[in-house]
């Protein structure tokens, strides 16, 4: 791979010796009894990636019942931006976006690694339409953002949840020099407290808690690269499921919940499966703050290495929370919807940049941005050029954290698939205020002013017809642009079959989930007589 031009950095850095200069990337650090030149390094970068978290799943972001005091952290001593996007409602898609640079139809993965196609999905779920197929890993041509930076000089290392390909496209095949933890899998094999099942990390004790593991290997490998740039990408499994935690931390928020008043319901009825519509799972609230309890473990090492004001921190997450299948764990409202699905609960998420070097603090950007955009913005932030061959969908949002402005521009997901958790088979624009979706299904288009409409309640398709008519050509140009797959008719669908499916949904899953969620909420609730196993280690 070519390496890449370091061009000048566009901000100012200030070293300390004794006394404080000012200087730039390339003219250095002179005292005038010192004739050598004092090399500047370049600013590490920290990369937080939670799995399956809401946009509204941290206290910063207004959750009254989740506490998350060190993610919170890196929200006030860096930048929010208020319309963050993943770039798909499922995680491989959204995870190759952000190591790509690319819209999911350009580099193929437009579905999680795994999920069935064709007639294989259609004899088994009965739907209109079959998913179409799709690449099961990262394109071998693409240049990583771990290779990008890796030619630019830095030490490159991964953490956690992979998910974009079995062997041998793992993470040390594609930029990164330390992998652990990743690999095909997309969710905590074994769960979260040892004996867990991961061929590239062993647990070191029974009850070993799998998130702060990462959050540790994490910090020590800062701590061994403390004199040279380096990259770590921290890739949470939390908070997928299976939903764990600790007896402890579930009393804390079974205790807060009651403080705060139980609804007699959780859960209401989406299109194809119930929706939780409470924050009061006391299970997930537990899972969510170990999570940020192992940002702090990674927060911490970085203020003791005296390295957090060089250290870039990015964090975000790759699709939006579970309100509906798997483990049906939080709401997302007043945003619809949840993970897999094409609202916005599907696919807002936390997007937080805190750079320190730029002096932007506790600012708030409502410019909306896509997991795309991470990509050029970091090459952008250590001031290096995109290798030529690497085609980049996304834009550098650094002149909005230096205060400028950028234009309006477009924003595209292509979903051709159903989600597990109810969600359709959709591409969707967003343009300005307006977002057009787009059903595979029957062809029809939704159409919503964000602005005035967040929870997606009114389609105003009808009202607007050449704003929808104008939003449909743009999506269809750029499908075809990049040659998207799409979804093919079922022939042997079976519309009755469907209706009594549903039917039975809407009669038994309710009353099952509602049961599910007082049992764990009741003062008697033990989990298979050991806490998913977290009560062999009480230190965790």
């Amino acid at each position: 791979m070519n390496f890449l031009r370091v061009k000048l950095v566009e901000f100012e850095l200030v070293l300390v010796y004794g006394l404080c200069f000012a200087v730039t990337l390339f003219s250095g650090c002179k005292d005038k009894g010192v004739k050598k030149e004092t090399e500047i390094k370049k600013p590490n970068i920290v990369f937080i990636l939670a799995d399956d978290l809401g946009a509204h799943d941290l206290s910063y972001a207004g959750s009254t019942y989740y506490e998350t005091p060190n993610i919170d952290a890196i929200a006030k001593e860096g930048v929010q931006f208020t319309q963050g996007y993943a770039a798909c409602q499922v995680c491989s898609p959204s995870r190759a976006s952000l190591m790509t640079g690319q819209y999911t139809a350009r580099h193929g993965i437009t579905d999680w690694i795994g999920a069935a196609t064709g007639e294989k999905w259609g004899d088994y779920y009965n739907t209109k339409v079959m998913p179409p197929e799709y690449e099961h890993a990262l394109p071998e041509e693409s240049v990583t953002i771990a290779e990008a930076l890796k030619q630019n000089g830095y030490k490159t290392f991964f953490a956690g949840k992979w998910h974009l390909g079995d062997e041998p496209y793992t993470p040390e095949r594609n930029g990164f020099d330390v992998n652990i933890g990743g690999w095909e899998v997309g969710g905590p094999k074994g769960g979260y407290y040892a004996p867990w099942r991961n061929p590239k990390l062993d647990y070191k004790y029974e009850g070993e808690n799998l998130t702060k593991r990462l959050a540790l290997e994490t910090a020590d490998f800062i701590s061994e690269n403390k004199d040279e740039p380096f990259f770590a990408f921290l890739s949470f499994y939390a908070v997928h499921g299976p939903i764990e935690t600790t007896e402890a931390k579930w009393k804390k928020y079974r205790d807060k919940a009651e403080a705060q008043g139980i609804p007699e319901s959780g859960f209401d009825m989406e299109a194809r499966l119930p929706i939780r519509n409470v924050q009061d799972n006391p299970i997930y609230a537990g899972l969510v703050e170990s999570m940020d309890d192992a940002v702090g473990i990674v927060l911490d090492r970085l203020k003791e290495l005296g390295l957090d004001e060089n250290t870039i921190v990015m964090f975000t997450s790759d699709n939006g929370g579970v309100a509906s299948g798997d483990a049906f764990s939080t709401t997302n409202a007043p945003l619809r919807g949840g993970k897999g699905y094409q609202w916005e609960g599907g696919i807002r998420e936390p997007y937080l940049i805190k750079a320190p070097m730029l002096k932007k603090a506790s600012e708030t950007i409502d410019y909306p941005v896509s997991g795309i955009d991470f990509y050029p913005t970091l090459l952008d932030l250590v001031g290096a050029e995109k290798d030529p061959k690497q085609v980049i969908d996304g834009v550098s949002l650094v002149p909005l954290l230096k205060g400028e402005s950028l234009d309006t521009r477009p924003l595209f997901w292509h979903y051709p698939h159903y989600g597990n958790q109810g969600g359709d088979p959709v591409s969707i624009i967003r343009k300005e205020n307006y977002k057009l979706i787009h059903y595979w299904e029957d062809g029809h288009d939704e159409l919503y002013n964000l602005s005035t409409d967040l929870g997606e309640t009114n389609d105003i398709s009808q009202d607007k017809p050449e704003i929808a008519q104008n939003l449909r050509n743009e999506l269809d140009a750029h499908l075809k642009s990049l040659d998207a797959s799409t979804p093919d008719a079922y022939p042997k669908y079976d519309a009755a079959k469907a209706k009594t499916k549903m039917a039975q949904r809407k009669a038994n899953m309710l009353k099952r989930l509602e049961k599910q969620r007082k049992d764990f909420l009741s003062k008697d609730f033990d989990p298979n007589n050991n806490w998913y196993d977290s009560s062999l280690n009480i230190k965790d």
